[in-house]
């Protein structure tokens, strides 16, 4: 039987710390600092590379990476095809967890949150700046339909490409982003001894945050 047994891996965590008396009573304000902070570091080639998860329509939660888009007051934006198995999933049951891993600073974001489609005309803006092989892209993929081959992909794409020269391509109708309105936001600090300090925002009836400390 193939095992391996992982037991002895060991990383002592002494870059940062993360104390009450330091941060803002806001999350988002706390997260712009954070991903600054990891923009301007070394070791991490998309900083705005996300886990989303959701619970699909089979009952099991699924985890997969995204990029994240655009963060603002209300929320956190990303984009992708609504009839993929995530945006069914989203449209079943639209709470969803997203979460960032920054090993280079030690510094975890776990954020759980409401996911809502984004006005179509947001959607077209963003749409509309990306590069021809992404829109493309996103005309030629029936996002987690089964496919018999990756030919299937290319004879398509090279179709479109050919029906598209010269073309305006419009987004279509099944592909836009989400708005990830949060209701709670968690952030991990690693720190020596497996102490680690994590410090979850809560919103509140009154569209207040509490903010408290866990045990690690």
């Amino acid at each position: 039987m193939m095992q391996k047994d992982l037991g002895d891996y060991r990383k002592s965590y002494e870059k940062s710390a993360l104390m009450e008396d330091s941060i803002s009573d806001n999350p988002i304000q706390l997260f712009q600092t954070w991903f600054y902070e990891v923009e301007k570091s070394d070791g991490v080639d998309e900083p705005n590379a996300m886990t989303v998860s959701t619970v699909g329509l089979d009952g099991f939660p699924k985890s997969r990476v995204v990029l994240l888009k655009k963060y603002t007051h209300e929320g956190f934006i990303f984009y992708t095809n609504y009839n993929s198995e995530k945006g069914r999933a989203i449209s079943e049951n639209p709470k969803i967890c997203i979460s960032f891993f920054w090993a280079n600073l030690e510094r975890q974001i776990i954020i759980k949150g409401t996911a809502e489609k984004l006005a179509k005309n947001l959607s077209d803006g963003y749409f509309e700046s990306r590069p021809d092989g992404s829109k493309l892209g996103a005309l030629v993929s029936d996002q987690s339909t089964v496919i018999d081959s990756r030919s299937v992909l290319e004879n398509k794409l090279t179709e479109l490409e050919k029906e598209y020269d010269g073309k305006e391509i419009e987004r279509p109708e099944h592909w836009g982003g989400y708005l990830v309105r949060p209701v709670s936001m968690e952030f991990w600090q690693g720190r020596p001894n497996r102490l680690h300090d994590r410090i979850r925002y809560t919103l509140t009836d009154d569209f207040d945050w509490k903010m408290e400390r866990l045990a690690p």
